[in-house]
Protein backbone atom coordinates (compact mmCIF):
# COMPACT_ATOMS: atom_id res chain seq x y z
CA UNK A 1 0.00 0.00 0.00
CA UNK A 2 1.20 3.50 -0.83
CA UNK A 3 -1.62 5.56 0.74
CA UNK A 4 -3.60 4.96 3.92
CA UNK A 5 -6.96 6.74 4.38
CA UNK A 6 -8.43 7.02 7.88
CA UNK A 7 -11.94 8.31 8.47
CA UNK A 8 -15.62 7.54 8.74
CA UNK A 9 -17.39 4.70 6.93
CA UNK A 10 -21.08 5.41 6.90
CA UNK A 11 -24.56 4.93 5.55
CA UNK A 12 -26.23 8.13 4.35
CA UNK A 13 -29.82 9.23 3.79
CA UNK A 14 -29.66 12.09 1.29
CA UNK A 15 -32.35 14.23 -0.33
CA UNK A 16 -31.62 16.74 -3.11
CA UNK A 17 -33.77 18.45 -5.77
CA UNK A 18 -32.94 15.44 -8.00
CA UNK A 19 -34.26 12.74 -5.72
CA UNK A 20 -33.66 10.83 -2.53
CA UNK A 21 -31.61 7.82 -1.43
CA UNK A 22 -31.50 5.93 1.85
CA UNK A 23 -28.76 3.89 3.51
CA UNK A 24 -26.29 4.64 0.74
CA UNK A 25 -22.64 3.85 1.38
CA UNK A 26 -20.61 6.94 2.24
CA UNK A 27 -18.24 8.42 4.79
CA UNK A 28 -15.02 10.39 4.41
CA UNK A 29 -12.74 7.35 4.20
CA UNK A 30 -14.91 5.67 1.56
CA UNK A 31 -15.10 8.66 -0.78
CA UNK A 32 -11.40 9.43 -0.35
CA UNK A 33 -10.34 5.82 -0.93
CA UNK A 34 -12.44 5.30 -4.05
CA UNK A 35 -10.89 8.46 -5.51
CA UNK A 36 -7.28 7.76 -4.51
CA UNK A 37 -7.49 4.16 -5.77
CA UNK A 38 -7.68 5.50 -9.33
CA UNK A 39 -4.04 6.54 -8.97
CA UNK A 40 -2.28 4.45 -6.33
CA UNK A 41 -2.56 1.38 -4.12
CA UNK A 42 -4.84 2.40 -1.28
CA UNK A 43 -5.81 1.03 2.13
CA UNK A 44 -8.75 2.15 4.25
CA UNK A 45 -8.94 2.24 8.05
CA UNK A 46 -12.24 2.63 9.90
CA UNK A 47 -14.99 0.86 11.80
CA UNK A 48 -18.37 -0.50 10.68
CA UNK A 49 -21.24 -2.39 12.24
CA UNK A 50 -22.47 -5.80 11.21
CA UNK A 51 -24.94 -4.05 8.88
CA UNK A 52 -22.03 -3.36 6.51
CA UNK A 53 -22.62 -6.07 3.92
CA UNK A 54 -20.40 -8.16 1.67
CA UNK A 55 -21.77 -6.08 -1.20
CA UNK A 56 -20.44 -2.94 0.49
CA UNK A 57 -17.04 -4.58 0.93
CA UNK A 58 -17.13 -5.72 -2.71
CA UNK A 59 -17.40 -2.12 -3.96
CA UNK A 60 -14.15 -1.28 -2.19
CA UNK A 61 -12.35 -4.48 -3.13
CA UNK A 62 -13.15 -4.30 -6.83
CA UNK A 63 -11.45 -0.90 -6.84
CA UNK A 64 -8.30 -2.52 -5.46
CA UNK A 65 -8.69 -1.05 -1.96
CA UNK A 66 -7.15 -2.97 0.94
CA UNK A 67 -10.02 -3.41 3.41
CA UNK A 68 -8.08 -5.32 6.09
CA UNK A 69 -8.08 -2.15 8.22
CA UNK A 70 -11.88 -2.08 8.48
CA UNK A 71 -12.95 -3.29 11.91
CA UNK A 72 -16.38 -4.92 12.08
CA UNK A 73 -18.06 -4.71 15.49
CA UNK A 74 -21.50 -5.57 16.78
CA UNK A 75 -24.03 -2.79 16.21
CA UNK A 76 -24.98 -0.34 13.46
CA UNK A 77 -22.61 1.66 11.28
CA UNK A 78 -22.34 5.46 11.42
CA UNK A 79 -25.53 6.93 9.91
CA UNK A 80 -25.99 10.48 8.57
CA UNK A 81 -29.17 12.06 7.19
CA UNK A 82 -29.15 15.34 5.28
CA UNK A 83 -31.10 17.52 2.87
CA UNK A 84 -29.73 19.83 0.17
CA UNK A 85 -32.18 22.63 -0.52
CA UNK A 86 -29.13 24.63 -1.62
CA UNK A 87 -26.68 22.32 -3.42
CA UNK A 88 -23.77 24.25 -1.92
CA UNK A 89 -24.72 23.40 1.66
CA UNK A 90 -26.24 20.39 3.42
CA UNK A 91 -28.75 20.66 6.23
CA UNK A 92 -28.03 17.86 8.68
CA UNK A 93 -31.23 16.19 9.84
CA UNK A 94 -29.73 13.50 12.03
CA UNK A 95 -26.35 12.02 12.95
CA UNK A 96 -26.10 8.63 14.65
CA UNK A 97 -22.49 7.79 15.50
CA UNK A 98 -23.37 4.21 16.50
CA UNK A 99 -20.20 2.03 16.45
CA UNK A 100 -18.14 5.03 15.29
CA UNK A 101 -18.59 6.58 18.75
CA UNK A 102 -16.01 4.13 20.11
CA UNK A 103 -13.64 4.23 17.13
CA UNK A 104 -10.03 4.04 18.30
CA UNK A 105 -7.72 3.68 15.29
CA UNK A 106 -5.03 1.04 15.78
CA UNK A 107 -2.57 0.69 12.92
CA UNK A 108 -0.82 -2.55 11.96
CA UNK A 109 2.96 -2.56 11.62
CA UNK A 110 2.58 -2.39 7.84
CA UNK A 111 0.14 0.53 8.05
CA UNK A 112 2.50 2.44 10.35
CA UNK A 113 5.12 2.38 7.58
CA UNK A 114 2.81 3.74 4.87
CA UNK A 115 4.58 6.68 3.15
CA UNK A 116 1.39 8.70 2.52
CA UNK A 117 -1.45 9.13 5.01
CA UNK A 118 -4.74 11.00 4.75
CA UNK A 119 -6.60 11.91 7.93
CA UNK A 120 -10.26 12.33 6.99
CA UNK A 121 -12.66 14.70 8.65
CA UNK A 122 -12.86 13.10 12.11
CA UNK A 123 -12.21 14.16 15.71
CA UNK A 124 -8.74 15.76 15.95
CA UNK A 125 -8.03 13.57 18.98
CA UNK A 126 -8.34 10.53 16.70
CA UNK A 127 -6.22 12.25 14.04
CA UNK A 128 -3.54 12.90 16.66
CA UNK A 129 -3.66 9.24 17.71
CA UNK A 130 -2.83 8.22 14.14
CA UNK A 131 0.01 10.77 13.95
CA UNK A 132 1.54 9.21 17.04
CA UNK A 133 1.57 5.79 15.39
CA UNK A 134 2.96 6.50 11.91
CA UNK A 135 6.53 7.11 10.76
CA UNK A 136 7.71 10.69 11.15
CA UNK A 137 8.75 10.88 7.50
CA UNK A 138 5.27 10.03 6.15
CA UNK A 139 3.59 12.73 4.05
CA UNK A 140 0.35 13.53 5.86
CA UNK A 141 -2.73 15.32 4.57
CA UNK A 142 -5.63 16.26 6.83
CA UNK A 143 -9.20 17.47 6.40
CA UNK A 144 -11.35 19.20 9.01
CA UNK A 145 -14.60 21.13 9.45
CA UNK A 146 -16.15 24.02 11.36
CA UNK A 147 -17.48 21.75 14.12
CA UNK A 148 -13.94 20.77 15.18
CA UNK A 149 -12.72 24.37 14.89
CA UNK A 150 -15.43 25.47 17.30
CA UNK A 151 -15.36 22.55 19.71
CA UNK A 152 -11.75 21.31 19.71
CA UNK A 153 -9.62 24.14 18.40
CA UNK A 154 -6.56 23.40 20.55
CA UNK A 155 -6.53 19.72 19.57
CA UNK A 156 -6.97 20.64 15.91
CA UNK A 157 -4.15 23.18 16.02
CA UNK A 158 -1.90 20.52 17.50
CA UNK A 159 -2.71 18.24 14.57
CA UNK A 160 -2.14 21.01 12.01
CA UNK A 161 1.31 21.66 13.45
CA UNK A 162 2.25 18.06 12.64
CA UNK A 163 1.01 17.57 9.07
CA UNK A 164 2.20 18.56 5.60
CA UNK A 165 -1.06 19.44 3.81
CA UNK A 166 -4.32 20.86 5.12
CA UNK A 167 -7.61 20.59 3.20
CA UNK A 168 -10.03 23.26 4.40
CA UNK A 169 -12.82 25.36 2.94
CA UNK A 170 -12.67 29.14 2.73
CA UNK A 171 -15.07 29.88 5.59
CA UNK A 172 -13.34 27.38 7.88
CA UNK A 173 -9.93 28.90 7.15
CA UNK A 174 -11.21 32.35 8.08
CA UNK A 175 -12.80 30.95 11.24
CA UNK A 176 -9.64 29.11 12.25
CA UNK A 177 -7.33 32.10 11.74
CA UNK A 178 -9.85 34.83 12.65
CA UNK A 179 -8.85 36.64 9.46
CA UNK A 180 -11.36 37.96 6.90
CA UNK A 181 -8.86 38.03 4.01
CA UNK A 182 -8.23 34.57 2.60
CA UNK A 183 -4.59 35.29 1.72
CA UNK A 184 -3.78 36.77 5.12
CA UNK A 185 -5.46 33.75 6.66
CA UNK A 186 -3.36 31.37 4.56
CA UNK A 187 -0.17 33.23 5.42
CA UNK A 188 -0.97 33.08 9.13
CA UNK A 189 -1.49 29.34 9.22
CA UNK A 190 1.45 28.28 7.03
CA UNK A 191 4.14 27.73 9.62
CA UNK A 192 6.20 24.92 11.06
CA UNK A 193 5.79 21.61 9.26
CA UNK A 194 2.68 22.63 7.31
CA UNK A 195 3.74 23.20 3.70
CA UNK A 196 0.54 23.64 1.71
CA UNK A 197 -3.10 24.64 2.08
CA UNK A 198 -5.71 23.31 -0.30
CA UNK A 199 -8.59 25.76 0.05
CA UNK A 200 -11.95 24.47 -1.18
CA UNK A 201 -14.35 27.11 -2.51
CA UNK A 202 -17.33 25.04 -3.72
CA UNK A 203 -18.68 26.23 -7.07
CA UNK A 204 -15.80 28.75 -7.29
CA UNK A 205 -13.13 26.08 -7.47
CA UNK A 206 -10.09 25.71 -5.25
CA UNK A 207 -6.78 27.31 -4.37
CA UNK A 208 -3.40 25.71 -3.74
CA UNK A 209 -1.38 27.93 -1.41
CA UNK A 210 2.23 27.33 -0.40
CA UNK A 211 5.11 29.49 0.72
CA UNK A 212 6.28 29.85 -2.88
CA UNK A 213 3.23 28.60 -4.75
CA UNK A 214 -0.19 29.99 -5.61
CA UNK A 215 -2.46 28.16 -8.04
CA UNK A 216 -6.17 28.61 -8.81
CA UNK A 217 -8.36 25.88 -10.32
CA UNK A 218 -11.99 26.36 -11.47
CA UNK A 219 -14.60 23.64 -11.13
CA UNK A 220 -15.18 21.31 -14.03
CA UNK A 221 -18.56 22.39 -15.46
CA UNK A 222 -21.29 19.90 -14.55
CA UNK A 223 -24.77 20.89 -15.72
CA UNK A 224 -26.68 18.67 -13.30
CA UNK A 225 -25.31 18.31 -9.78
CA UNK A 226 -27.19 15.29 -8.42
CA UNK A 227 -25.60 14.90 -4.97
CA UNK A 228 -22.68 16.93 -3.53
CA UNK A 229 -22.17 14.55 -0.59
CA UNK A 230 -18.53 13.47 -0.38
CA UNK A 231 -17.25 15.95 -2.97
CA UNK A 232 -14.61 17.37 -0.64
CA UNK A 233 -13.51 13.88 0.44
CA UNK A 234 -13.30 12.75 -3.19
CA UNK A 235 -11.24 15.84 -3.98
CA UNK A 236 -8.82 15.20 -1.12
CA UNK A 237 -8.52 11.49 -1.91
CA UNK A 238 -7.65 12.13 -5.53
CA UNK A 239 -5.13 14.79 -4.56
CA UNK A 240 -3.41 12.47 -2.08
CA UNK A 241 -3.55 9.58 -4.55
CA UNK A 242 -1.86 11.56 -7.29
CA UNK A 243 0.98 12.92 -5.14
CA UNK A 244 1.52 9.43 -3.73
CA UNK A 245 1.70 8.06 -7.27
CA UNK A 246 4.28 10.69 -8.30
CA UNK A 247 6.00 10.41 -4.89
CA UNK A 248 6.97 14.06 -4.58
CA UNK A 249 5.62 17.49 -3.62
CA UNK A 250 7.12 19.61 -6.37
CA UNK A 251 5.04 22.40 -7.89
CA UNK A 252 4.23 20.54 -11.12
CA UNK A 253 2.93 17.50 -9.23
CA UNK A 254 0.90 19.65 -6.85
CA UNK A 255 -0.76 21.58 -9.67
CA UNK A 256 -1.66 18.40 -11.54
CA UNK A 257 -2.99 16.92 -8.30
CA UNK A 258 -5.34 19.91 -8.03
CA UNK A 259 -6.66 19.23 -11.53
CA UNK A 260 -7.19 15.52 -10.93
CA UNK A 261 -8.82 16.26 -7.57
CA UNK A 262 -11.25 18.61 -9.32
CA UNK A 263 -12.05 15.92 -11.89
CA UNK A 264 -12.82 13.21 -9.33
CA UNK A 265 -15.04 15.62 -7.39
CA UNK A 266 -16.88 16.37 -10.64
CA UNK A 267 -17.64 12.68 -11.16
CA UNK A 268 -18.72 12.28 -7.56
CA UNK A 269 -21.43 14.94 -7.76
CA UNK A 270 -22.98 13.39 -10.87
CA UNK A 271 -24.66 10.59 -8.92
CA UNK A 272 -25.97 9.67 -5.52
CA UNK A 273 -23.56 7.93 -3.16
CA UNK A 274 -20.41 6.39 -4.68
CA UNK A 275 -21.97 5.18 -7.94
CA UNK A 276 -19.85 7.29 -10.29
CA UNK A 277 -16.64 6.86 -8.30
CA UNK A 278 -17.14 3.11 -8.45
CA UNK A 279 -17.84 3.16 -12.18
CA UNK A 280 -15.33 5.61 -13.65
CA UNK A 281 -11.93 4.34 -14.83
CA UNK A 282 -8.63 6.14 -15.37
CA UNK A 283 -8.82 6.65 -19.20
CA UNK A 284 -12.09 8.57 -18.79
CA UNK A 285 -10.65 10.55 -15.88
CA UNK A 286 -7.63 11.45 -17.97
CA UNK A 287 -9.78 12.66 -20.87
CA UNK A 288 -11.74 14.96 -18.58
CA UNK A 289 -8.43 16.17 -17.08
CA UNK A 290 -7.27 17.14 -20.60
CA UNK A 291 -10.53 19.00 -21.18
CA UNK A 292 -10.12 20.98 -17.97
CA UNK A 293 -6.53 21.78 -18.86
CA UNK A 294 -7.64 23.21 -22.22
CA UNK A 295 -10.22 25.38 -20.45
CA UNK A 296 -7.70 27.10 -18.19
CA UNK A 297 -4.64 27.51 -20.44
CA UNK A 298 -4.41 30.44 -22.85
Amino acid sequence: MKLLNIGSIAFDDVKTPYGEIKLAMGGSAVYASLSSSKFVSTAILGVVGNDFSEENFAILKRNGIDTSGIEVVSGDSFHWSGVYNDLNRAETIKTDLNVFADFNPRLSENQKKCPYVFLGNIDPILQKSVLEQINNDAIVGCDTMNYWIMSKRRDLENVINNIDLLFINEDELKMLTEQSNIFQAAENILKGRLKYLIIKRGEYGSILYGKDLLFFVPVYPIKEVIDPTGAGDSFAGAFMGYIAKMDNLNSETMKKAMLYATILASYNIQSFSVNELDRVQYPEIDRRHSELLRMIIL
